[in-house]
């Protein structure tokens, strides 16, 4: 693919959705603040597997990890940010569901959607190493560093133990006040969460503390774009930041493209 002209044709495409840097709202008579709705710029657009139903998103020490879905095609998989490539595959059993991912310590933990399982691997030899038991459903993982944050389909989101998958807490998350079901996959940045929400184009900046959606990104005209480029790409599902590079990227199930977004994190 082209960069140069596709990063032109996103930029020109985003350029009427991505002009403002709040929401102004209306004045419907209610008290509550309204959530700002955050401007982003399309940085670039990398190739993306369309074959990938895409569930998790990580980066660790420089290389980006991809959890795919669907019973009988569900993999970890090692790729190639430039290509979109995969280097590395770790094919799951077919009576598994992949859900998120995120390594700590060199430790690979993987969700599995309805299974009550996480898969624990080693990350230089891809070897499992244990499963471990979830109460929950799993949908998306991240880290903030101490702690694995899991989201479960609902509107919370809960805080594990690493090695155990202990459960250490739960925080509801809430938008005005009303909770917010559907949190899918994680990402954390810079001391927020920043989720996916199934079946939405919307992206939401969580303060992990209180729970509450201090912003949200409108990915609706990159979903337009990815079903523009391939028919068959399917809902928005994929965010992940690189802590090296400083650089954020977005994607979606079966899209054909991963973008790079640049906003005030």
């Amino acid at each position: 693919m082209n960069l140069t002209r596709n990063l032109l044709a996103a930029s020109l495409l985003l350029l009427a959705a991505c002009n403002g840097t709040e929401n102004p709202g209306t004045d419907t008579g209610s008290s509550a603040p309204t959530v700002p709705l955050l401007s982003y710029t399309v940085g670039g657009n990398l190739p993306h597997d369309t074959s990938s139903f895409t569930e998790g998103l990580s980066f660790y020490k420089g290389q980006l990890w991809e959890s795919t879905g669907e019973y009988g095609e569900s993999k970890l998989l090692l790729t190639d940010l430039k290509t979109g490539k995969a280097l590395k595959t770790v094919t799951l059993d077919s009576a598994l569901f992949g859900e998120g991912v995120v390594i700590v310590n060199d430790t690979i933990y993987q969700l599995t959607w309805r299974e009550h399982k996480v898969l624990v691997y080693d990350v230089n030899t891809l070897k499992k190493l244990k499963e471990l038991p979830l109460q929950t459903e799993g949908w998306g993982l991240t880290t903030d560093g101490n702690d694995l944050i899991a989201s479960d389909g609902s509107s919370n989101l809960s805080f594990y133990e690493p090695g155990t998958f202990r459960l250490l807490r739960t925080q509801g998350v809430t938008e005005n006040g009303n909770p917010v079901s559907n949190i899918n996959e994680l990402e954390w940045v810079n001391g927020y969460v920043y989720a996916n929400v199934w079946g939405k184009d919307d992206l939401l900046k969580i303060d992990p503390a209180s729970g509450q959606v201090k912003g949200r990104l409108d990915l609706s005209q990159l979903t337009a774009r990815a079903k523009s480029l391939y028919p068959g790409a399917d809902v928005a599902n994929g965010v992940v930041y690189n802590p090296d590079t400083k650089k954020f990227y977005v994607t979606g199930k079966n899209w054909p493209e991963l973008y790079e977004l640049q906003f005030a994190f």
